[in-house]
């Protein structure tokens, strides 16, 4: 099962209150909120496959999804849990990779994406815009990549048992 288009819509506000508005003009950010698609998932519903490709940027807006890796045996592995305010598909949205993991929702949640071709229609009209989103999805890639610089010093300290209380 995957996400489902909502007929709920995406206003200035739900942009506003999300990362991806934290510098934008309330003008600014209705422009964007009328290029983004609201998603309505339901417990168990996949909002992103493994290897499955695409162009778009997720904000979660409600309720939780985890991000999740096949084990193989048909099982799954958490390797994290994303709230309101997360981000998910960064990478594929930058640069169109296959996406890394699933993440499927926990319970009832929302998100809502952006695809990079909307974004890039809007780059003629309001330039400052675009950057200031795309300053925004690069300040949040940079603090994923902080914490896991972080978390490899841990197990690496942890394996080598230096530099702590292992």
């Amino acid at each position: 099962m995957t996400a489902q288009d909502s007929e709920y819509i995406v206003d200035t506000n739900v942009i506003l209150n999300s990362p991806l508005g934290n510098e934008l003009t309330p003008e600014q950010s209705g422009r964007l909120a009328a290029v983004v698609n609201a998603h309505c998932l339901e417990k168990g519903m996949f909002l992103l496959e493994e290897g499955h490709q695409d162009d778009a940027l997720y904000v979660v807006t409600g309720g939780e999804l985890e991000v999740v890796k096949a084990t193989g045996a048909g099982d799954w592995v958490t390797l994290q849990v994303l709230r309101p305010g997360d981000m998910a598909g960064e990478m594929g949205f930058m640069d169109g990779a296959g996406h890394s993991a699933a993440i499927r929702s926990l319970g009832y949640a929302e998100v809502f994406s952006l695809d990079r071709s909307e974004l890039e229609k809007l780059l003629e009209d309001d330039p400052q815009m675009v950057y200031k989103v795309m300053r925004a999805i690069m300040r949040t890639v940079h603090g994923i990549m902080r914490r896991m610089n972080l978390q490899l010093v841990e197990m690496t300290n942890y394996v080598t048992k230096e530099h702590g209380r292992y």
